[in-house]
């Protein structure tokens, strides 16, 4: 659903997991930007956002957390890993589309 969203305004690559998200960064040329839920199987959200700050080639990725997770404490904890903004499930398609044009500096 997400990529359908986003594909009218950005180029998108998908990865069922942080793992799988962690090679596909590896691997290829960085992203302008990286979306990602904090609860994931093998590497959660936070875990794959702090290990991406630890990189020189992927630290400078700006990151949006979409999850579940609503407590303050969650909120602080997600920004704190380096996330540059936090969404919560359930989200609206365009706060979540306005979020990125945003962070890409395309035009509203």
């Amino acid at each position: 659903m997400m990529q359908r969203m986003l594909d009218t305004i950005a180029d998108v690559v998908t990865a069922t997991d942080g793992e799988q998200a962690l090679k596909v960064l590896a691997a290829g040329t960085p992203p302008d930007l990286l979306i990602t839920d904090w609860m994931m199987p093998r590497k959660d959200g936070l875990t794959l956002v702090k290990e991406m700050k630890q990189d020189a080639r992927l630290k400078q990725i700006p990151v949006v957390i979409l999850t579940a997770k609503t407590g303050p404490r969650d909120v602080i904890a997600g920004i704190n890993s380096g996330a540059r903004h936090y969404l919560t499930k359930p989200f609206k398609p365009d706060e979540l589309i306005s979020k990125v044009k945003k962070v890409l500096r395309l035009a509203p």
